[in-house]
């Protein structure tokens, strides 16, 4: 009796032995796969920038007609930002602030023939991420100098015509492209895989032509029912309050209007135009979410979207961005962590942000260190109030000059906009608080003068600043 019991007893050390070195087992295999996930878990970054996107023009930010329905969700799924502004609005020249995270008075990037510095292009977050283990990609025009910066990229598709000799549309060229690439990655190496659209910016006129748009032949008939809203600022007024330097045709915002907005017809067909090119960046950037959701790499990548500057649509009697009123400075921006544990879903962010955030923001996300030299802050750090908020902001275009774009320079802030037009000495201010169409320069009023030598006194401390 006693020997059956010790045999019992035996065999049931035996039995728990087993059993907890079948636990130690599991334990370790699930130790092992959470640090094997871990260290997997810099997330892939997948940066989609279109061109001359103005800022409400989303249907999520309550546009009265365009059709973006995947950009739409891809805002509810992540943080939609709806006080974004470029620092610069000109394609390289905020190009070169989104990938440095810096103002152009730092980067210096002042043209359209001027790339980055070998030590600078290393400090691009690009480069930051990349050696942190990732691989990059870049599929159409990065935008930033003359000499493609070839050698710095994993993948490089730059060079890709608004249409191919058998009619495929650059929108939906990028887009095949994107697939393509996406469907090579595998799981072992995180990637930061950058799309860069030209809609929604016109062809450029050829032999004394006006500049057209080119639109995907799917969308030609899109809107066609519709009667475009003509801006309150579009009125001959508006136009005729500027200066007498800026009130030129050699002014390249005047000018393009004239070619593209100047008569009832072309505004009406070019408007929709605009916003048929829209509609077709955002049937790409449907294409791309569904493959990375397909592929189960969803769960592990972070979307950026956003645009290099917003666009008049013939507000203040112009085309185009440049000086600092609000439809050329104003962007979408949306980021979505598409990993299901996430918990920023569906946040509508109201701080006032920057295209030189954009850079630090997506090395936080990815883990990986800030360099010094970037100016921008940590989005997530300022939507969870982790710091102050802005106030106001620099802003500044010196790319070209008068009468062809007269250097303007300024500080923009929620309640008021202040320019000074450096080549001429003209100031100008806007009460945007009481003026949000930015109708009435108020800058010679004698009620504003207190207001305008405070402004003034930012402005100047503020250039300092970002030096």
């Amino acid at each position: 009796m006693i020997k059956i019991h010790r045999e019992m007893l035996q065999k049931l050390k035996w039995r728990t032995s087993l059993l907890f070195l079948f636990l130690g087992l599991i334990m370790q295999e699930q130790a092992i796969a959470q640090a094997a996930k871990t260290a997997s878990k810099h997330p892939n970054v997948v940066f989609i920038i279109a061109d001359s996107h103005r800022g409400e023009a989303l249907g999520i930010n309550g546009h009265p007609f365009v059709q973006t329905p995947h950009l739409d969700q891809l805002a509810k799924g992540g943080i939609r930002f709806t006080n974004a502004y470029v620092t610069t609005a000109i394609c390289a020249v905020s190009r070169a602030s989104i990938l440095s995270g810096q103002h152009r008075a730092r980067h210096k990037i002042n043209d359209f023939t001027t790339g980055f510095s070998d030590e600078a292009m290393r400090n691009t977050y690009p480069m930051v991420l990349k050696k942190a283990g990732y691989k990059t990609a870049q599929i159409g025009f990065l935008g930033v100098g003359k000499t493609p910066p070839t050698q710095y990229f994993d993948h490089w598709d730059a060079q890709i015509p608004w249409m191919t000799k058998d009619g495929l549309h650059q929108t939906d060229n990028i887009a095949k492209k994107a697939l393509e690439y996406l469907d090579k990655q595998k799981s072992d190496q995180p990637f930061c895989l950058a799309l860069s659209f030209t809609a929604a910016h016109e062809v450029d006129g050829q032999n004394g032509n006006p500049a057209t748009y080119m639109v995907q032949e799917r969308y030609k008939g899109l809107y066609k029912d519709l009667k475009m809203p003509v801006p309150a600022t579009a009125a001959p007024e508006y136009w005729n309050s500027f200066p007498d330097f800026f009130r030129t045709n050699q002014n390249i915002g005047r000018g393009r209007w004239i070619g593209l907005f100047s008569t009832p017809e072309l505004f009406q067909e070019n408007v929709k135009n605009y916003y048929r090119l829209l509609t077709g960046v955002d049937e790409a950037v449907g294409k791309v979410i569904a493959k990375l959701r397909e592929s189960g790499m969803d769960e592990n990548t972070i979307v950026v979207y956003t645009s290099d500057h917003g666009f008049s649509l013939g507000e203040h009697g112009m085309m185009g961005k440049w000086y600092g009123f609000e439809k050329g400075i104003h962007v979408p921006l949306i980021i979505n962590d598409l990993r299901s544990d996430s918990k920023l879903r569906n946040v509508k962010a109201e701080q006032l942000v920057l295209n030189i955030d954009i850079a630090p923001t997506i090395l936080n996300m990815a883990g990986v260190p800030v360099p010094d030299v970037m100016q921008g802050v940590n989005l997530l750090d300022l939507i969870q109030k982790k710091q102050p908020g802005r106030k106001h902001f620099f802003y500044e275009h010196t790319v070209f000059a008068s009468p062809m774009l007269p250097k303007v320079e300024g500080l923009i802030s929620p309640d008021f906009k202040y320019f000074n037009y450096t080549e001429h000495n003209f100031e100008s201010l806007y009460d945007t608080r009481k003026d949000p169409e930015e109708k009435k320069d108020v800058a010679r009023e004698k009620r504003y003068q207190k207001k305008l030598a405070a402004v003034k006194a930012l402005y100047k401390k503020e250039k300092i600043a970002i030096r």
